[in-house]
């Protein structure tokens, strides 16, 4: 009989261990098509030059996937310019560059699991993250832990809750309500159907685009979501947005799902215009439906290819170049964001330094050098979001027009 206690108290300790490791070992979950495992190329140093490794956390499998993977290839441009050009200098100390990437499956408890394996396997002083869910999971504990978080997302909750150490890279959404809005009842109608992604980003974007649209005069005759990561097909979903006759459709979260809604939506015969939130660019939607006829009347952000920054015809080459396909904002935005942060490396005398890194930032974007200027960022404001022009498009018999928005 003690012999079966001992053993069964045996079991029972051996069983708690696999479940403990794994909480703790996001690399122990399994899910389908991705691992958290590193990706690294740790760059070619020679005698006295120093590595600084950078943290990446996003979603670089699932139906995020390729939206992942081009927010990492702007930063991957960027270290590779940098560390072929022979690194930069500090106070006579050369210094390269070490992306250390990790898969989080748009997953924000993924985020929060993959920023404390980077800060303890890496050291990195910053970790950049695209989704809101992620960078919100990361500002739980970053002041504490003492590292800068690089915000690609609009959502402008991640800069008004005061965390210190973080940047919020895009413009935040909330400059896009007027003219999405006014671009949509002027050329559609007054009735709303909402059908974005059920992302955290997507629930934050509902919640400020409904009560606008409702006080600008509008209806909202339909508001339900898409989860991206369970849902494939998506016709009951948007057959039962179109039951209720809406004049506009409010979709949005990764380009090329967001593509296949509104396409399904317009073969069950949906015939208004399309509000696109943010995070999907109608150029990469284009690419997934084939042309434009299925996007006519849609509104949303300019595609950095019909922008006219400084340094943007050179940065779609050489991504063209590398990749074989032009780039979205989200590989231009952490391009920039990339060398505006080696800048401030320079400005703050430290590349280990987060506060010190933080503090240096407008130096940072001051320094920039023209031809790098992928976007033009004029200042970072006291809440931690760069300040950057609103550029939104809509298409129009087949093509991207440009849309003046007002100051």
């Amino acid at each position: 009989m003690k012999m079966i206690k001992g053993s069964a108290v045996f079991l029972l300790a051996v069983l708690l261990l696999l479940l403990a490791g794994c909480i703790d070992n996001p690399s122990n979950q399994s899910t389908s098509g991705g691992s958290s495992e590193t990706e690294s190329e740790a760059p070619e140093v020679e005698e006295g030059e120093e590595v600084v490794s950078i943290g990446y956390s996003g979603p670089l499998s699932g139906p995020a996937a390729y939206y992942g993977e081009r927010t990492l290839n702007g930063l991957k441009l960027a270290v590779d310019e940098i560390n072929n050009n022979g690194g930069f200098e500090i106070e006579d100390q050369t210094y390269k560059f070490n992306l250390v990437s990790l898969d989080d499956k748009y997953l924000p408890n993924e985020t929060a699991a993959n920023a404390k394996r980077l800060l303890q396997e890496n050291d990195t002083p910053v970790i950049f993250s695209p989704h809101s869910g992620g960078i919100k999971a990361m500002q739980v504990f970053n002041e504490q832990e003492n590292f800068l978080i690089g915000a690609y997302t609009s959502e402008p909750a991640v800069t008004a809750e005061g965390n210190t150490l973080t940047v919020r890279v895009p413009p935040s959404y909330d400059g896009y309500l007027e003219p999405f809005t006014s671009y949509a009842m002027e050329n559609h109608g007054m009735k709303l159907a909402a059908l974005p992604t059920s992302s955290q980003y997507g629930k934050d974007w509902t919640e400020a685009i409904v009560p606008y649209w409702e006080e600008q005069g509008g209806e909202v005759v339909y508001n339900s979501s898409i989860d991206f990561s369970k849902d494939t097909d998506f016709f009951t979903l948007v057959t039962n947005a179109l039951k209720e006759n809406p004049d506009v459709l409010f979709i949005g979260g990764p380009s090329e799902p967001t593509a296949k809604v509104a396409k399904q939506a317009r073969e069950l015969g949906f015939e208004g215009g399309f509000m696109i939130m943010d995070q999907a660019k109608l150029d990469e939607m284009e690419a997934v439906t084939g042309s434009y006829e299925s996007l006519e009347g849609s509104v949303g952000v300019l595609p950095l290819a019909n922008s006219e920054y400084p340094g943007t015809p050179a940065f779609i080459e050489k991504y063209k170049e590398e990749h074989n396909e032009v780039p979205g904002s989200e590989a231009g935005y952490h391009y920039v964001a990339m060398n505006i942060l080696m800048e401030a490396m320079k400005a703050a005398g430290s590349v280990d330094d987060p506060k010190a890194i933080r503090d240096h930032i407008q130096d940072g974007l001051d320094a920039l050098p023209e031809e790098k200027e992928v976007y033009t960022i004029e200042e970072i404001g006291e809440d931690g979001g760069f300040a950057t022009d609103l550029s939104i498009a809509a298409v129009e018999n087949g093509e991207i027009v440009t849309i003046e928005v007002n100051d």
